[in-house]
């Protein structure tokens, strides 16, 4: 599992790093040109950055989805969370990325129960992963 994320990030990180090179064209559609069938890579960076507290389950960087395990966090113990995050476009836009969030609560006899997210959560990471995944395609053109 690590050396499937391990190479997706490296080849995200040289996909990424061919906007620098001086050929013709914009830097924007050099990358685009770069991705004909994956996905957008300020969009994937942006969601491992966004989620780099949850372990990755697996992750396709083709077909643009993420898997995150099970978590739980020092501050609650007895309740765990879990995402996946659909990459939609190649292009940068707000519909481009989707979140799923899962949480689950201890019950009295130890077991993990499914319990309620608030929507808005999924919401606001979305919004999150798209203002990182901006800053990103604003510090690589500018």
């Amino acid at each position: 599992m690590v050396k499937y994320v391990f190479s997706a990030a490296i080849a995200g990180m040289l996909m990424v790093s061919g906007c620098q090179s001086g050929s013709g064209g914009s830097a924007d559609a050099r990358v685009m040109q770069q991705n004909i069938g994956s996905v957008n890579p300020y969009l994937w960076r942006a969601s491992l950055d966004t989620f780099e507290n949850l372990p990755v389950a697996n992750a396709d960087p083709i077909g643009g989805l993420i898997n995150y395990d099970w978590k739980s966090f020092e501050s609650a113990p007895n309740e765990r969370i879990k995402a996946t995050v659909y990459i939609l476009d190649t292009r940068l836009r707000a519909d481009g990325v989707k979140v799923s969030v899962f949480r689950q609560q201890k019950n009295e006899a130890g077991d993990w129960v499914d319990a309620e997210v608030d929507p808005e959560t999924a919401l606001q990471l979305e919004n999150k992963i798209l203002d990182r995944a901006r800053l990103l395609k604003n510090s690589q053109l500018g």
